[in-house]
């Protein structure tokens, strides 16, 4: 159906001539990212918790034989807040000029969602409203009638799934009709920017006129599930359980898929690398293959066990588990001054922490925000998982690996606690949790694979520049001045270890692993390429090498330190643009060093006191 009227520009808003552009908005965790991603085509983050938006998005797409831009807006509760999100969405309506609105909402709570359409109905802007989750609201007995609530909105009312793309190719003719019959861009009037107690009546009204849902609107599976995930006591346990399976799993299936790129790597060098290099000269043949190719080559071996670990890690987070964990955890974080979205940032920064520090945007309070991203460095994100994930299988039995990641992702938790703890009343918030629980949902597998597979490509991409850079600086090191042997105390990395010696031998690492720490700081994707390099060996060498030069107590003091101390460039790079306070980075980069130096002397000292 089309509004009334809708040739002709409504009388409170300004048209004019501009490029064409859509603004998509909607409540969190409405699937509106899953829609801008099947309409344009574009990789936006897709989550399962409110508040996975946190920043403008846009694309431009073809629609109506013309090319348009489609900006995806933080999700929002309505237009009155005062959150950062919601101050964005409301800065952007009231400044820029759009053809039309794509207003999405979740079928299965249109007593509450509704609301925001109301809103948005009074900025008097062509709008298409866009009902997803059809198949749940189907699967709880929820009805609507489209035609009644598209009378009442003044606009386009249609179902979609936009996992499932049932309903879409509707949408996306609807989407073209508003863009033909409004040519011209429009900014909305003001009016919806003002409180209006009316609002609430009105929506009780649209609600009883167009929606029939049942007395009981969740299944009774997902409240047994409820009963048993989100009890007090039982709760967290079965939430690490979860998280030590996901573990095995990932060695599992990984670990196999690991050693078959370790042969095929090995197999290109014998049969490729090593006759096209034969008769170069040694010091060119040593730097393109003990360099280059065995530094880059040891890293890409982690690629399976990436990808596999964001697979599952994907299967959590749209499954609708992620937002139930910060339910449980938000009164253990209320002690430490933070609440349930600083846990699932942290969870996030699994991943990478760059994109879980620009989460905690939805934050409101700054002082909420500075601790969040205070304690979230020290998630163990994939960069440091790719070097415990080499050090573990090099030094410790197939059965013990898994317990050891196990054991430094819940160090990693508790550094960040009792980094929260003390430092809770230097940033001091009061700001309350408002969290909606999603229904738990199963993930498509092409969802699940394209999450996995964006996850890892974003990881290479902002890796492999710092790896080969890395790789080639070490090589450097290790190799010049000329005719040195490599890697020895001569070498300008032998010179540069010796001098660091002091610090780190307490902590049971010797001179030459402290050199790859220096280049974790740039980046913790190059330190197992930097020691690989060191020791001048290729991928299974590399394990053999420490192996002979670590015992577990060693190498487990060297994983706490890589852990916990300073966090990498371009994390210290968002921590100054989020913070907007070189005060404030300057505490986010010497707090971990020095408490990585104290948590790895204390660990290794009385390891060896116990004749460990």
């Amino acid at each position: 159906m089309t509004s009334p009227g809708a040739d002709a520009a409504p009388a409170s808003a300004k048209v004019r001539a501009q490029p064409r552009r859509l603004a998509l908005l909607g409540m969190p965790n409405t699937g509106k990212s899953t829609f801008f991603n099947r309409l344009t085509g574009a990789a936006a983050r897709i989550g399962n918790w409110p508040g996975i938006t946190v920043d403008l998005l846009s694309a431009k797409v073809l629609l109506a034989g013309t090319l348009v831009e489609v900006v995806d807006l933080p999700g929002i509760y309505n237009l009155h807040g005062f959150s950062d999100d919601e101050m964005v969405v409301r800065h952007f309506l009231e400044t820029q000029m759009v053809n039309g609105l794509i207003v999405v909402l979740n079928a299965t709570q249109l007593d509450r969602q509704l609301s925001l359409a109301l809103q948005l109905k009074r900025l008097g802007l062509p709008m298409v409203v866009l009902l997803n989750m059809v198949d749940e609201a189907k699967r709880l007995g929820i009805r609507v009638d489209t035609d009644a609530l598209g009378r009442r909105l003044g606009g386009d009312v249609v179902l979609l799934s936009a996992k499932y793309g049932q309903g879409f190719e509707r949408v996306r003719a609807l989407i073209e009709n508003l863009l033909r019959q409004h040519p011209g861009a429009q900014q909305g009037g003001l009016d919806a920017f003002r409180e209006d107690e009316d609002i609430e009546a009105e929506l009780v009204a649209l609600v009883g006129e167009s929606v029939y849902a049942p007395a009981l609107m969740d299944d009774a599976r997902m409240q047994r599930l409820d009963r048993w995930l989100l009890h007090p006591w039982l709760g967290l346990p079965i939430f690490f359980g979860a998280m030590f399976l996901l573990f095995q799993l990932v060695y599992g299936v990984g670990t196999p898929l690991q050693s078959l790129m370790e042969w095929l790597l090995l197999h290109f060098q014998t049969l490729a690398l090593d006759p096209l290099l034969a008769h170069t000269p040694p010091l060119f043949k040593s730097f393109v293959e003990d360099g280059v190719f065995n530094g880059v080559g040891t890293v890409l071996t982690f690629l399976p066990i990436i990808v596999v670990f964001f697979l599952f890690m994907a299967v959590v987070e749209d499954s609708g588990y992620l937002s139930r964990a910060a339910f449980l955890m938000d009164a253990v974080m209320a002690k430490l001054g933070l609440d349930g979205r600083s846990f699932v940032m942290q969870l996030m920064g699994f991943g990478c922490n760059v994109p879980a520090l620009m989460g905690t945007r939805v934050m409101r309070s700054r002082a909420l925000r500075l601790l969040t991203m205070l304690v979230l460095p020290f998630s163990l994100c994939s960069a440091r998982l790719q070097v415990f994930l080499f050090l573990t299988t090099a030094i410790f039995s197939p059965r013990a690996a898994p317990v050891v990641m196990f054991s430094l992702y819940l160090a990693s938790i508790a550094i960040a606690f009792f980094t929260a703890f003390l430092w809770r009343k230097r940033f001091q918030s009061h700001e309350p949790l408002l969290l909606e629980l999603p229904p738990y949902r199963l993930p498509t597998v092409k969802q699940l694979f394209m999450q996995a597979w964006q996850q890892s490509g974003h990881f290479l991409k902002g890796a492999s520049g710092f790896i080969v850079v890395g790789v080639m600086l070490v090589w450097f090191l290790t190799h010049l001045p000329v005719g040195v042997t490599p890697a020895s105390e001569q070498s300008w990395a032998g010179r540069i270890a010796d001098w660091m010696a002091p610090a780190f031998q307490p902590l049971g690492i010797d001179a030459l692993q402290s050199i790859a720490l220096l280049f974790g700081f740039v980046a913790k994707e190059v330190m197992i390429g930097a020691l690989a390099v060191i020791y001048g060996v290729g991928q299974d060498a590399l394990k053999q090498a420490l192996a002979a030069r670590m015992d577990w107590v060693s190498a487990y003091s060297f994983m706490l330190f890589t852990l916990i101390y300073t966090p990498c460039l371009s994390t210290v790079a968002v921590l100054k643009q989020e913070s907007k306070s070189w005060a404030f980075t300057a505490l986010a980069v010497a707090w971990p060093l020095a408490l990585a130096w104290g948590i790895s002397f204390a660990f290794y000292q009385t390891a060896r006191a116990l004749g460990l």
